[in-house]
């Protein structure tokens, strides 16, 4: 009998392709990987080898051509758009390069959106906003525009937001990308800590090894293919 956890996260066999015209490009050529809960796994690979494709494949925001996704006992693949929607909202918290945030909210209003879209009420989201940004280090920057922040407290909103509905899964891509070095190493930190904190799951595609190196856990992509270890 087997009595061992489901893991949270299960990639089998995934290709994805993107038609140019006459030409197609293969992004990804058969990856597989499994996540376990508590898991924090790095992404690593130059750019081009297929990281970002992974992780929007991973959180639902892309489709495979072939091959399937398995979110614990759930096929990714077997679910509607609006139930595909709304395990992102609920279970999912999604951190970007570019930070995505909406240039005329504020600081909280951008943190408490994906609260306000699961149906929490105004209240009990900007009660948890004002939390997470005072925890992110922006406790006097709440009611700032994303053009009134630097690129480190935008990520820092991004960071607070993606935490927001208490997701189970954290997926950041190249979160540090846009970032200078002193900069980055805190938003690394910060992730780290929230990760101990939260007990989430934890995936960061990245190309910089210093990030890759925090990680108890790294998966190198090269060319659309998982890279096999080093030999010891």
């Amino acid at each position: 009998m087997n009595n061992s956890p489901t893991p949270i996260l299960t990639a089998r066999d995934l290709h994805k392709r993107y038609d140019l015209g006459k030409r197609s490009l293969e992004v990804l050529c058969g990856v597989s990987l499994t996540v376990e809960r508590g898991d924090f796994l790095a992404l690593r690979g130059a750019s081009g080898a297929g990281k970002s494709t992974l992780l929007h494949l991973l959180g639902g925001l892309d489709t495979p051509n072939s091959g399937e996704i398995w979110f614990q006992d759930n096929n990714l693949a077997k679910l509607s758009v609006g139930a595909l929607a709304h395990w992102r909202n609920q279970k999912v918290g999604l951190i970007f390069q570019a930070y995505h945030l909406l240039p005329e909210l504020d600081a909280l209003e951008n943190v408490c959106l994906p609260a306000r879209i699961a149906r929490t009420s105004a209240a009990a989201a900007e009660k948890t906003g004002r939390e997470l940004l005072a925890r992110v280090g922006l406790k006097d920057r709440m009611d700032h525009r994303p053009t009134e922040l630097s690129g480190g407290e935008q990520q820092r909103v991004a960071i607070a937001r993606a935490l927001i509905n208490s997701p189970v899964l954290i997926l950041a891509d190249e979160p540090t990308g846009n970032l200078d070095s002193h900069t980055g190493e805190e938003i690394i930190d910060l992730l780290c800590a929230l990760r101990a904190e939260h007990q989430v799951t934890l995936v960061i595609a990245t190309h910089d090894t210093k990030v890759a190196a925090r990680a108890p856990r790294v998966i190198n992509l090269v060319d659309g293919r998982i890279a096999p270890p080093p030999a010891a």
